[in-house]
Formats: structure tokens, sequence, C-alpha cells
């Protein structure tokens, strides 16, 4: 019998990054729409900051990305973010797989998922025009993350 773990199961290398978005819900059942900050970023999805919380299943559209680009996904996660209810750590899993991130040296297992799932190019064509995404590692909410299966966009 397999015991499978959380990181035997991880698609793709996450990456700690800081980048504001706009998310807007696409279901008009379920109205939302806040300017939230994306904290980790995967080929494959997100983890963002927001709010109010968002029901698992809604698609929704992140705007705003490096580059000027937009994304859109779904809702799988919502979990809050203290005891006093007002943020709310979001997982997100992409529609279509890829770097809309605008990380530089993006992990080698993301151009996997890419093959799996192509994204469309990003907006812009010259990698040197993306903006540079900073990051502290000793700041919440990075401090909470285990090393395991993250890097860092500076790291290789």
């Amino acid at each position: 019998m397999e015991v499978t773990t959380a990181n035997a199961t991880r698609r793709s290398t996450r990456v700690r990054v800081e980048i504001p978005v706009s998310v807007i819900s696409l279901d008009r059942t379920k109205p939302f729409g806040d300017r939230c900050v994306v904290l980790i970023v995967s080929a494959q999805g997100c983890g963002f900051r927001s709010s109010e919380a968002l029901q698992i299943g809604t698609p929704i559209m992140l705007s705003g990305l490096p580059g000027g680009g937009s994304v859109t996904a779904r809702v799988v996660n919502c979990v809050p973010l203290g005891n006093d209810g007002n943020y709310f750590l979001i997982g997100a899993s992409l529609y279509t797989h890829g770097n809309c991130w605008g990380i530089a040296n993006p992990p080698a297992d993301w151009k996997d998922a890419a093959q799996d799932n192509p994204a469309p190019p990003p907006a812009t064509s010259h990698p040197a025009e993306a903006p540079q995404l900073t990051v502290n590692k000793k700041v919440w909410p990075y401090n909470l993350f285990s090393e395991g299966a993250e890097v860092h966009p500076g790291r290789k």
C-alpha cells in the first residue's frame, strides 16, 4: 500500500510572492469584487488574501497580473486567517496552467505543467519588462510556510 503525502501529490513547486490583483467572481449568483494580494503561486494555481470568504467552486478572474494580463480560476479552498474573521486565504486552481505570474526564472517543473495544459503567452514579449517581485522571508505570511516544496523567486 502506497502512502501519499502532500509533497508526493504536489504537481509543481510553490513560489512565495506579493502580487496585488483585482479578483472578481464570474458567477452572478455569488457576487464578489475586491483588491487582493496573491501570496503564493504555482503553475496550477495560487493562494491569495481576501477580505471576504469565497464559496468553494466559485469561478473567478484575477486581473492586473504582471505584464497586464488576467487569468481565470476556480476557488478550491477558503481558510480564515486568524480568529477575527477579517481576512481569508483563498486557494484557486487555474483553468489554464503555466507561468501567468511573471516569474522571471520559474522552477523547472512548471514547464511540465504548462505542457499538460499550455497557458497563453504573457502580454509582454520582453521578460525584462516584467516587474521584479520581492520577498522578505521573515515577514508574515511567509514565515508560516515550510521550506519543503517552496522556493523564492531569487533562489535557484
